[in-house]
C-alpha cells in the first residue's frame, strides 16, 4: 500500500471512530512526544505506549497525564501495552496487530542511554558509523508491520538518511517518514534570517532545503558548510532571501548535550503528525523536512497536501529538481561516513574507515549486507561505544 493510499485510508477512517497512534519505545524522545500530544487536548485520539518495562512506562505515563490534567489538556485516552521486546519480532507483531494503530513512531534506540554523536562527533566527524545500530530495531519492527498487515503510516526516529534506503533497497517494507535531522536546522536558519533582515514574524518565513545529516550537525555545532554549496531557498512574503555564510555563521546557538536535546526530535515526530492530521481533517496543506522520505537518501523538503479531495505527500519540486536534491544530498552524507546505499548494502567511506582504525584501532568492514546487520551492530557496540564507556 503507497503513502497516498495510506493517507486516504486514515481520512476514511477517522470519519468513524479515533485515530490510533502507537509510540513504540518511551525514552526521552517517546516522553517528549507523549506530552506534546496530550497537549493538544485531542478527544479523536487514541495513544498506544509500547516496550517492555510496564512499570517505568506506567510512571512515565502517569506524569504526564496529571500533568496535562493540570494544564486542562488530558482529553486523550492512554493504553500502554508492555511485554514488547524489539529484539522479538513476534511480540512486536502481537502488538501492532491487536491495537491496529493508524501511525506507528518508532522512537526506540538500540543502545539507551547514550547520544552517539558524543562519541562520533569528536572522534570521527561522521554520524553514519552508527547506522547499523540506527536501523537494528527499525527493520524488526517493520518485519512485524508486515507480519502484523499494518497499512499504519510509519515514522522513524533514528538516522533516517539512510536506514529508511538501507530497508528499501534490501526490499524491506520502510517507514513513510523519518524525523529530525535537516528538520532541527531550518528553525535555525530562519531566526538568524529574521535577525538579519529585521523580520519581527520569523515564522513566515519560507525556506525549502535539502541535506542529509553531516550538515544539520556541522552547521549547528560550527556555523559553516565545509566549503560545500548549499541548496537552500528561502523567502519572506514572496521576497527572496539570501542565505550567506553569515546566515550559516548564526545557526551556531547554545544547545543542551543531554536528553533534552531530545525535544527537537520529539518536535519533529509531532510536526509530521500534526501535519497528516491537518491533511485529513482540515485540508490543509504543509511542508516539513525529512530524512529518508520515500527510500532516498539524505533529507527532503516535504508537502503533506490535504487540499484535495485525495491527500497526498510528495517531495517539494518547486525550487529543485529531485536529481540536484539527490545528488547534493549524496554529496552531504558521503562527509557523514557513508559512501553509498544499494540492493540492501550499506558502504562506509574510505574515510571513516581510516579514521575508526587511528582512533580505536579496529577495523570496520566496507560493506554491511543486510544480513550483517545484528553482528555489525554488536561488533560497534563492543569494540566502540564500550571502548568509550571505560
Amino acid at each position: 500500500m503507497t503513502l497516498n493510499e495510506k493517507m486516504a485510508l486514515l481520512k476514511e477512517n477517522s470519519a468513524s471512530r479515533k485515530i490510533r497512534i502507537m509510540i513504540i519505545g518511551l525514552g526521552s524522545v517517546g516522553h517528549y512526544l507523549l506530552d506534546y500530544l496530550m497537549s493538544t487536548a485531542d478527544e479523536n485520539l487514541e495513544i498506544i505506549v509500547a516496550g517492555r518495562n510496564h512499570e517505568k512506562m506506567e510512571m512515565d505515563v502517569n506524569i504526564v497525564k496529571v500533568s496535562s490534567s493540570i494544564r486542562g489538556q488530558n482529553r486523550t485516552n492512554i493504553i500502554i501495552e508492555s511485554g514488547v521486546d524489539l529484539n522479538d519480532v513476534s511480540s512486536i507483531t502481537k502488538a501492532i496487530y491487536e491495537h491496529k494503530p493508524d501511525i506507528i513512531i518508532n522512537s526506540s534506540r538500540a543502545y539507551s542511554g547514550l547520544k552517539y554523536g558524543s562519541i562520533s562527533w569528536s572522534n570521527f566527524r561522521a554520524y553514519g558509523i552508527w547506522t547499523p545500530l540506527s536501523i537494528k530495531y527499525t527493520k524488526n519492527i517493520m518485519d512485524a508491520y508486515s507480519n502484523a498487515e499494518s497499512k499504519a503510516i510509519v515514522i522513524n526516529t533514528s538516522y533516517s538518511d539512510a536506514v529508511i534506503p538501507w530497508l528499501k533497497s534490501a526490499g524491506k517494507a520502510y517507514p513513510d517518514f523519518g524525523s529530525g535531522n535537516v528538520n532541527h536546522l531550518v528553525p535555525r536558519i530562519k531566526f538568524a534570517l529574521a535577525a538579519e533582515n529585521n523580520i519581527s514574524d520569523w515564522w513566515n518565513i519560507d525556506v525549502t532545503y535539502a541535506v542529509a545529516h553531516f550538515h544539520d550537525v556541522v552547521i549547528s555545532k560550527e556555523g559553516q558548510t565545509e566549503n560545500v554549496d548549499q541548496l537552500i531557498y528561502a523567502e519572506h512574503n514572496g521576497k527572496k532571501l539570501e542565505v550567506t555564510d553569515k546566515i550559516f555563521a548564526a545557526c551556531k546557538i547554545a544547545m543542551p548535550v543531554d536528553t533534552k536535546r531530545n525535544m527537537m526530535n520529539a518536535s519533529s515526530n509531532f510536526e509530521i503528525i500534526q501535519g497528516i492530521l491537518g491533511a485529513i481533517r482540515s485540508c490543509k496543506k504543509t511542508k516539513i523536512h525529512s530524512p529518508g522520505f520515500d527510500g532516498n537518501i539524505g533529507g527532503y523538503p516535504i508537502i503533506i497536501d490535504g487540499t484535495d479531495t485525495n491527500p497526498k505527500v510528495y517531495i517539494d519540486n518547486s525550487r529543485f529538481s529531485l536529481d540536484e536534491m539527490k545528488k547534493k544530498n549524496r554529496e552531504s552524507i558521503y562527509l557523514d561516513g557513508i559512501e553509498n546505499v544499494t540492493d540492501g548494502v550499506l558502504f562506509y567511506t574510505d574515510e571513516l574507515l581510516q579514521k575508526v582504525q587511528n582512533v580505536c584501532g579496529v577495523k570496520l568492514p566496507k560493506s554491511v549486507p543486510f544480513a550483517e546487520i545484528d553482528n555489525t551492530a554488536q561488533f560497534i557496540i563492543s569494540n566502540i561505544i564500550e571502548k568509550f564507556k571505560k
